[in-house]
Protein backbone atom coordinates (compact mmCIF):
# COMPACT_ATOMS: atom_id res chain seq x y z
CA UNK A 1 0.00 0.00 0.00
CA UNK A 2 3.00 2.59 0.75
CA UNK A 3 4.30 1.81 -2.67
CA UNK A 4 1.06 2.29 -4.48
CA UNK A 5 0.81 5.73 -2.35
CA UNK A 6 4.87 7.07 -2.96
CA UNK A 7 4.18 5.98 -7.18
CA UNK A 8 0.66 7.62 -7.26
CA UNK A 9 2.89 11.23 -5.32
CA UNK A 10 5.58 10.40 -7.75
CA UNK A 11 3.15 10.61 -10.81
CA UNK A 12 1.25 13.32 -9.77
CA UNK A 13 4.42 15.74 -9.13
CA UNK A 14 5.47 14.73 -12.62
CA UNK A 15 2.39 15.16 -14.31
CA UNK A 16 2.29 19.15 -12.13
CA UNK A 17 5.97 19.56 -13.60
CA UNK A 18 5.39 18.87 -17.12
CA UNK A 19 1.65 20.81 -16.89
CA UNK A 20 3.61 23.91 -15.40
CA UNK A 21 6.22 24.29 -18.31
CA UNK A 22 6.05 26.90 -20.68
CA UNK A 23 5.94 26.36 -24.27
CA UNK A 24 8.46 27.93 -26.26
CA UNK A 25 7.18 30.69 -28.11
CA UNK A 26 11.02 30.86 -30.45
CA UNK A 27 10.75 29.44 -34.22
CA UNK A 28 9.25 30.66 -37.54
CA UNK A 29 5.12 31.54 -37.61
CA UNK A 30 2.92 31.64 -40.57
CA UNK A 31 1.00 35.04 -40.30
CA UNK A 32 -2.50 35.44 -41.39
CA UNK A 33 -3.32 34.14 -44.78
CA UNK A 34 -0.33 33.10 -44.89
CA UNK A 35 1.19 36.34 -46.23
CA UNK A 36 4.43 35.84 -44.60
CA UNK A 37 6.82 33.85 -42.56
CA UNK A 38 8.50 35.60 -39.24
CA UNK A 39 10.99 34.02 -37.31
CA UNK A 40 10.44 34.73 -33.38
CA UNK A 41 13.66 34.44 -31.19
CA UNK A 42 15.48 35.76 -27.90
CA UNK A 43 16.70 39.43 -28.50
CA UNK A 44 18.45 41.75 -25.80
CA UNK A 45 18.45 38.81 -23.36
CA UNK A 46 15.25 38.60 -21.87
CA UNK A 47 13.52 40.16 -25.18
CA UNK A 48 11.70 38.50 -27.61
CA UNK A 49 11.81 39.75 -31.84
CA UNK A 50 10.76 38.44 -34.84
CA UNK A 51 11.96 38.88 -37.93
CA UNK A 52 9.79 38.37 -41.69
CA UNK A 53 11.77 35.59 -43.20
CA UNK A 54 9.18 34.92 -46.13
CA UNK A 55 6.99 36.46 -48.18
CA UNK A 56 4.26 35.04 -50.33
CA UNK A 57 4.48 37.74 -52.61
CA UNK A 58 8.16 38.87 -52.54
CA UNK A 59 7.73 41.14 -55.38
CA UNK A 60 5.65 44.57 -56.50
CA UNK A 61 3.64 44.20 -59.84
CA UNK A 62 6.89 45.57 -61.14
CA UNK A 63 8.53 42.10 -60.10
CA UNK A 64 11.29 44.23 -57.92
CA UNK A 65 12.07 43.02 -54.37
CA UNK A 66 8.62 44.85 -51.96
CA UNK A 67 10.20 47.76 -50.02
CA UNK A 68 8.64 49.14 -47.16
CA UNK A 69 7.03 52.17 -49.01
CA UNK A 70 4.67 53.21 -46.35
CA UNK A 71 7.35 53.65 -43.47
CA UNK A 72 6.34 57.53 -41.72
CA UNK A 73 10.51 57.62 -42.16
CA UNK A 74 11.14 58.52 -45.89
CA UNK A 75 14.64 57.37 -45.59
CA UNK A 76 13.15 53.67 -44.60
CA UNK A 77 10.85 53.61 -47.56
CA UNK A 78 13.49 52.26 -49.86
CA UNK A 79 14.43 48.93 -47.68
CA UNK A 80 13.13 45.54 -48.03
CA UNK A 81 10.11 44.11 -46.26
CA UNK A 82 12.54 40.98 -46.35
CA UNK A 83 14.34 41.50 -42.66
CA UNK A 84 12.30 43.77 -41.25
CA UNK A 85 11.60 43.26 -37.47
CA UNK A 86 8.26 43.18 -37.25
CA UNK A 87 8.14 42.39 -33.49
CA UNK A 88 10.45 44.23 -31.01
CA UNK A 89 11.23 44.14 -27.22
CA UNK A 90 8.52 41.96 -26.02
CA UNK A 91 9.08 40.90 -22.75
CA UNK A 92 8.05 37.21 -20.88
CA UNK A 93 5.42 38.01 -17.90
CA UNK A 94 3.73 34.79 -17.78
CA UNK A 95 4.16 30.47 -18.81
CA UNK A 96 2.81 31.38 -22.14
CA UNK A 97 2.76 35.46 -21.96
CA UNK A 98 4.70 38.01 -23.60
CA UNK A 99 3.84 42.19 -23.33
CA UNK A 100 5.65 45.37 -23.32
CA UNK A 101 6.37 44.51 -27.28
CA UNK A 102 5.99 46.71 -30.47
CA UNK A 103 4.57 45.51 -34.02
CA UNK A 104 5.30 46.79 -36.88
CA UNK A 105 2.79 46.53 -39.78
CA UNK A 106 4.06 47.44 -43.36
CA UNK A 107 0.87 47.88 -44.79
CA UNK A 108 0.22 50.67 -43.06
CA UNK A 109 3.46 52.03 -42.34
CA UNK A 110 2.42 51.89 -38.45
CA UNK A 111 4.11 50.86 -35.15
CA UNK A 112 1.47 49.36 -32.03
CA UNK A 113 1.88 48.48 -28.99
CA UNK A 114 1.89 44.52 -28.85
CA UNK A 115 1.67 41.40 -26.68
CA UNK A 116 1.51 37.94 -27.72
CA UNK A 117 0.54 34.58 -26.22
CA UNK A 118 0.52 31.14 -26.76
CA UNK A 119 -2.72 29.05 -26.93
CA UNK A 120 -0.83 26.17 -27.38
CA UNK A 121 2.47 24.89 -29.08
CA UNK A 122 1.26 25.97 -33.05
CA UNK A 123 -1.26 28.90 -32.40
CA UNK A 124 0.36 32.02 -31.50
CA UNK A 125 -1.98 35.28 -30.73
CA UNK A 126 -0.31 38.08 -31.43
CA UNK A 127 -2.31 41.67 -30.88
CA UNK A 128 -1.27 45.29 -31.93
CA UNK A 129 -2.81 48.16 -29.97
CA UNK A 130 -3.01 51.99 -29.93
CA UNK A 131 -4.63 53.37 -27.59
CA UNK A 132 -7.14 50.82 -25.85
CA UNK A 133 -7.97 49.43 -29.46
CA UNK A 134 -6.89 46.55 -30.33
CA UNK A 135 -6.32 43.88 -33.07
CA UNK A 136 -5.25 40.30 -32.14
CA UNK A 137 -4.05 37.86 -35.37
CA UNK A 138 -3.62 33.94 -34.86
CA UNK A 139 -0.31 32.81 -36.12
CA UNK A 140 0.87 29.35 -36.72
CA UNK A 141 3.82 27.69 -36.64
CA UNK A 142 5.76 26.56 -39.23
CA UNK A 143 8.77 25.00 -37.36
Amino acid sequence: MKIIGVALTVLASVFLFVGSVSADVTGVWETVDGKSHVEIKSCDSDKFCGEIIWLKEPNNEKGAPKTDINNRNEDLRTRGILGINLLKGLEKTGDNEWEDGYIYNPEDGETYSSEMSLADEKTLEVKGCVLFLCKTQTWKRVR
